[in-house]
């Protein structure tokens, strides 16, 4: 059972973090969607209960976005479990509003719970001589990543997961680098049924699913990023995965059709019944 936890919504500047598209047709695509900029995002975890483990994909903003995030904790109660109760967390990438609930009043969020991070994010992350020379926007990004990981990796609770690997059963790791060095998808198979939990593949629905090519000011590398949000729509599309979006508007989860040149965005069905 997958169950979204809504970790808080944050104003996304569209008109100023968006890369590779125009000012017009940018702001017409979101009119297109009833929407302007700043664009409130959601920050979206979901949590996978096998039956048998409790794992947790990406934590969320947790206190480093102010008032914008921090509530993933309370919807977990909410949806009836214990942060003490998860056993994984695997996190698609070390930016703040994905790791920084790792962490809460301080202490460790989830005190029981092994931190599944890809090698080449914590190698760059965590290095000092690569925060040295990273531009402004993205600085704090590496004292948000020392701060949440650093409890986890003093108790040996840090584990680093490669490319094509099965970070825990029946979850494997895919490598899409781009947004960061070591940025992650995770595709869960369960029988017949996959679901791809794709990170920060797309930070504007309206924009970039219309527009694979576009990207954001955060991107570490833009073209790669663009390359692998353009892979992810068209296999999403094309295997009618089921995909888990940190910041499409909540509950983040949904199916791809192709639309045009582009593609759009079709959210789960509502049922009553769980």
């Amino acid at each position: 059972m997958v169950t979204a936890l809504l970790d808080g919504t944050h104003p996304f500047r569209a008109d100023e973090l968006l890369r590779g598209i125009g000012r017009a047709q940018a702001d017409s695509l979101l009119a297109n969607s009833f929407v302007q900029s700043p664009v409130e995002g959601s920050i979206n975890a979901f949590l996978i209960d096998t039956g048998s483990r409790l794992i947790l994909i990406d934590a969320g903003a947790g206190p480093l976005y102010g008032k914008d995030g921090g509530y993933l904790a309370d919807n977990l109660i909410a949806a009836g479990y214990r942060p003490e109760e998860v056993d994984d967390i695997l996190i698609t990438h070390l930016h703040l509003d994905h790791e920084g609930g790792l962490m809460r009043n301080g202490v460790m969020a989830f005190p029981n719970a092994t931190v599944h991070v890809a090698k080449a994010d914590l190698d760059f992350w965590l290095d000092p001589a690569n925060e040295s020379m990273a531009p402004l926007l993205l600085q704090p990004m590496f004292a948000g990543a020392r701060n949440s990981l650093g409890p986890y990796l003093a108790k040996g609770k840090v584990q680093p997961f490669e490319p094509g690997q099965d970070v825990v059963k029946d979850i494997k790791a895919i490598a899409a680098p781009g947004h960061t060095p070591g940025h992650s998808w995770f595709l869960l198979t369960s029988g017949k049924d996959h679901l791809l939990a794709w990170g920060d593949t797309v930070h504007v629905a309206a924009v970039q699913l219309a527009e694979p090519r576009a990207g954001i000011k955060y991107d570490v590398d833009q073209a790669s990023a663009a390359a692998a949000r353009q892979r992810a729509l068209a296999e999403a599309a094309s295997q009618g995965y089921w995909v888990a979006a940190a910041h499409i508007s909540f509950p983040g989860l949904g199916h791809v059709r192709r639309e045009g040149q582009g593609y759009a965005w079709v959210p789960a069905n509502y049922t009553r019944t769980p």
